[in-house]
This record gives C-alpha cells, structure tokens and sequence, in this order.
C-alpha cells in the first residue's frame, strides 16, 4: 500500500488534517504527524470513521531523530510515496523588538524543518525513482511585509530550498512542488484564535481549505511529461 506522509496536522478544521482526509480518500494510508498526540487521534478516528487508513505519529519537524524514527515507522506500513511539509505557524512582530531566538525559531520550524524532512524523504523515494514531496508555501514566500519579518523571511527562505529540492532531484523522478496560499484560511485557527477577522475584511476575503486541498492533489496527480513547481491559491477578492 502507498503511504502519504503528512506533518504539521493540527486541528479538524485545519489544512494538515484536510490534507490528511484527501490523500485518505485516494486510498493512501495516511501517516498524520505533528506535535499534539490529541489532535492527531482525532484526525486518525475520522478518517478510518470513513473507511480510510491512518497512523498517528507524534513528531517534531525540527528533530532529525524524531523525523527518521517517523519515515522509520511509515515505511513499516506501506511504500512511501508522498510527503507533505505543511508545518509553520505564522510569527509577528517588529523587527526592533524581536529577539533573536524568536527569530531563529521561526526558521528551524518553517525551513529548516522542512529541509531535515525532504531529505529523510529522499532516503525512501530516491531509490524507487519516483515519489512527491509537496510544501506548503504562504504570502509570505513570494513578498516581504511590514510585522512579518521572521515569518517572511522563513518562508521565502522555505520555497527557495524547494525550488532547489525540485530541479536537484526531477531527474531522479522526484517530484517537488509549493503551494503558496495567499490570504487567511477559513478554518478553525481564524475562528478561535481571530475571531474578529471575519467581520474586519469579510468571508468573502477567506480561502476555503477545500480549494487549497485541490491544488496539492493537483501537483500530486501531475503525470512526469507535465509537472508544475508551484502553485498560488487566492479569493478573487484577495489584492496581490
């Protein structure tokens, strides 16, 4: 059985959970991972509530030894045949103010993170010669913004590493792909955490998770003679 690998699941509502029930319902045995055991489950018991596969696999993404001890036991149930790096909460602050392990720490989580698990990836994928490695990009990939330096800087820092990833291992028959999503997602992190969002910029302005979803299942489904490295998901109503 192919096995997706997903880290950084959070809530129900949230984008890793929804990768997680996509990928299950194409049949993969999804191992769903990030750092909160409770949410994992939750996600895992709905899934096979479905009739799906699922594992879940406490781990963090910054921890070399947590990230091959998580390939280590998804490659015990199945082939590994997607990895998804959607780890990376957003870090606001002015730069003048910041410290410097708040600042390195939005780093280690959102691109070097993302580097320790692509290339415990490639240990699985590389010697099958095919396989995809996706991660999940933001606004702040492609444009810098005032209160965002950390995250900004992380997650640009993020895609380029991608960027190289993809055209380093596409002769290998690995696929590599970003998904940048521009704007706030309509999910449980807005509704609980900013709540006067909403109401401030209008629902009409909020990315449904379920659009999102299909642009890594469309980077994934991409037969070898037409790949994409990266796709940006957006409101029509979302300035840019």
């Amino acid at each position: 059985m192919d096995v997706a690998i997903i880290i950084g699941v959070g809530p129900d509502r949230g984008m890793g959970a929804q990768l997680c029930h996509r990928f299950a319902q194409h049949g993969l045995h999804v191992v769903v991972a990030g750092r909160t055991l409770s949410n994992l489950e939750q996600v895992v018991n709905a899934i096979r509530t479905n009739g799906g596969q699922a594992t879940a696999i406490v781990a963090d993404t910054t921890s070399e030894s947590d990230v091959a001890s998580l390939y280590s036991q998804a490659s015990s149930v199945g082939t590994i045949a997607l990895a998804v790096y959607n780890a990376g909460n957003n870090t606001p602050g002015r730069i003048e103010e910041m410290t410097v392990d708040y600042f390195e720490q939005a780093w280690r989580v959102c691109c070097l993170g993302g580097f320790i698990f692509s290339r415990e990836a490639l240990k699985y994928l590389k010697p099958r010669g095919e396989g995809t490695i996706l991660f999940t990009g933001a606004s702040a990939s492609m444009r810098g913004k005032a209160g965002f330096g950390a995250f900004n800087s992380s997650k640009s820092a993020l895609r380029g590493f991608a960027q190289a990833l993809a055209k380093e291992y596409g002769p290998d028959g690995i696929h590599v792909g970003h998904v940048v999503i521009d704007g706030a997602i309509d999910g449980e992190k807005i509704a609980t955490k900013y709540p006067g969002l909403i109401d401030k910029i209008g629902r009409d302005r909020l990315l449904k998770i379920e659009s999102i979803v299909d642009a890594f299942e469309y980077l994934w489904k991409q037969p070898k003679t037409g790949w994409s490295f990266e796709v940006d998901v957006r409101t029509a109503s979302e300035p840019w």
